[in-house]
């Protein structure tokens, strides 16, 4: 009986290891992370978090910048069913950091295909880059639900 518990802790000692290296991979190797409270909006006492996002630079204008060659910064505002800004236009190999902010509740903002993947939670700032090296069009929805109308909640990439 001793052997077969042995190769059972040995078995499940390996599984472990093997789990690690996975979540290691994805957290270094492939810079997937939890989105952090580095950056909040701040809210005044007696203003509540919606007109605070809109009052809070770069948040007063949401859209697309150029900031350097090829390079983009795309100010987005989550709100009940909708992005705002909802379509990107971008060259071929440009590199946009997202600045994704919530003015109601926990919205997602996920672009499939791509590793853009991050949650956007109230009043914290949520920062991605990426580079779109293929020309296509991407879809852009909310994979956290966010209420009654979260299935219509889309937007687009357009990449020529």
């Amino acid at each position: 009986m001793a052997v077969y518990e042995k190769i059972f802790a040995a078995i499940s000692a390996a599984v472990l290891v093997l789990l690690l290296i996975a979540v290691g991979y994805a957290a270094i190797g492939l810079g997937i992370n939890l989105p952090s409270h580095r950056e909040v909006i701040p809210v005044k006492p007696g203003q509540n978090l919606a007109s605070a996002v809109l009052e809070t630079p770069p948040f007063n204008t949401p859209g697309l910048r150029q900031i350097a060659k090829n390079k983009y910064e795309a100010v987005v505002i989550a709100s009940a069913w909708s992005f705002l800004p909802s379509e990107f236009d971008l060259p071929a190999g440009a590199e946009v950091t997202f600045r994704v902010t919530s003015a109601d509740v926990t919205h997602g903002f996920f672009i499939p295909g791509t590793r853009v993947n991050t949650m956007v939670i109230p009043g914290q700032i949520s920062v991605i880059t990426y580079r779109f090296d293929k020309p296509g069009t991407y879809l852009l929805i909310c994979h956290e639900y966010c209420g009654l109308l979260h299935h219509t909640m889309a937007g687009k990439v357009v990449v020529k």
